[in-house]
């Protein structure tokens, strides 16, 4: 279990670092000198919400797999020892507290990619 959640918190670094490089490597200006202005905008507007949606959806579905084993973890427990029932579903609801908070940074990255970069 430890192992599937660390996969899925490196891929959700991954895809947070993929998409700065992406937007980064985007904005340097490698458009051809006879672009105008407008369009190299629009370029750089489209990349950014490329990497935006690329880190919100990475995130999401990483976050949605791990409340899935965590969900699926606390009900096989509480399966097994009923009279630990009220602490295994305060450790649960814990876990999906910080699983959830990881995804809104995401979503707070990718609005910092979209408005700020």
């Amino acid at each position: 279990m430890k192992k599937v959640i660390a996969f899925m918190m490196a891929a959700v670094l991954i895809a947070v670092t993929m998409s700065a490089v992406f937007t980064v490597s985007a904005s340097d200006g490698a458009a051809a000198p006879e672009q105008k202005t407008e369009e190299k905008t629009e370029n750089v507007t489209g990349t950014k919400a490329i990497a935006a949606a690329i880190v919100v959806g990475v995130a999401a579905a990483v976050g949605a797999g791990c409340m899935a084993v965590a969900i699926a973890s606390s009900a096989g427990a509480m399966a097994r020892q009923p009279e630990a029932a009220g602490k295994i579903n305060s450790a649960m609801l814990l876990g999906l507290v910080f699983i959830e908070t990881a995804i809104i940074y995401a979503l707070i990255v990718a609005i910092l990619i979209i408005f700020v970069l």
